[in-house]
């Protein structure tokens, strides 16, 4: 569903400029600066404000309370143009404005050279079967996810995959070929991921790295945050020297960690470590 549908108006434009900054407060300011003959106040099943549109006499704007508070001056703001309520559950006001950003994307990035090997999404799919078998309709994050080869795996064996990156090329890439689904990815910063996920049951990240001494920081901080958000963990790596600095980090959070070798792909995911909640 889309956001104007949602709001049931024929148009509207997000004041935030992209997904990951949905978090910044100075957006709600930003749209509060318009003089508004129409508003609309967004709240949810809880009957929490999650977002607010304002249209200034010829267009609709509308700013997200997803990941942020509803300031005072938004509500009254809403209230002194005598704005109307509207209810829409939250999961379904975050997948339209997922898909919201998603277009956007689409829209003004090149999607990067295509990187898919032809092999590689039936090796996952083989590889998730081994490590989960049957998991269909359960709910995974696809961290670091590229292109989306991995969450093209996942759904093809019924797992809906939440995916995010902080490439915007290889994110264009993968919606154009339709590997990532436009309602369920995010560009965004992957330490960051908390802010904009809550915790479920999986998680994979596919060709984690190549981890080096001076990225190890960088990587340790992505995967062990997609371990705080998951109670399975599938990460995989191209060389055993990696994957026994990927077991550690495991370890160190908690988890019983197993790594082993997948002979499957011997460049891309060769090395797999799979890390459970004690």
């Amino acid at each position: 569903m889309k956001i104007a549908d949602i709001l049931e108006v024929d148009g509207c434009q997000l004041v935030e400029p992209s997904f990951a900054e949905l978090t910044v407060d100075s957006y709600t300011a930003m749209l509060l600066r318009a003089t508004p003959d129409q508003a609309r106040l967004l709240v949810d099943e809880e009957e929490e404000p999650i977002a607010l549109a304002l249209h200034d006499g010829e267009e609709w704007y509308a700013v997200s309370f997803l990941f942020r508070d509803p300031t005072l001056s938004a509500i009254e703001c809403f209230e002194a143009v005598g704005g109307d309520i509207y209810q829409e559950r939250r999961d379904a006001w975050l997948s339209a404005v997922r898909e919201y950003y998603s277009a956007e994307l689409l829209a003004t990035t090149l999607p990067a050279l295509e990187d898919l090997r032809p092999d590689r999404t039936a090796n996952i799919r083989d590889l998730l079967d081994e490590v989960w078998g049957d998991r269909a309709g359960t709910l995974c994050l696809d961290c670091c996810c590229g292109s989306g080869v991995g969450t093209a795996a996942l759904r093809a064996g019924g797992v809906r995959a939440l995916a995010y990156d902080n490439d915007p090329t290889l994110l264009a890439l993968g919606l154009s070929k339709g590997r990532l689904v436009p309602d369920d990815t995010m560009c965004i910063d992957a330490r960051k991921a908390s802010h904009y996920v809550a915790p479920v049951p999986l998680g994979a990240a596919f060709m984690a790295g190549e981890i080096y001494s001076y990225n190890a920081g960088l990587w340790k901080s992505i995967l062990t945050g997609l371990l705080a958000l998951t109670d399975e963990t599938l990460i995989t790596i191209g060389t055993e020297e990696e994957a026994a600095r990927v077991e550690g980090w495991c370890t160190e959070e908690g988890r019983v960690a197993e790594i082993f070798e997948n002979r499957r792909d011997l460049l891309y995911d060769r090395w797999c470590c799979v890390a459970r909640r004690a």
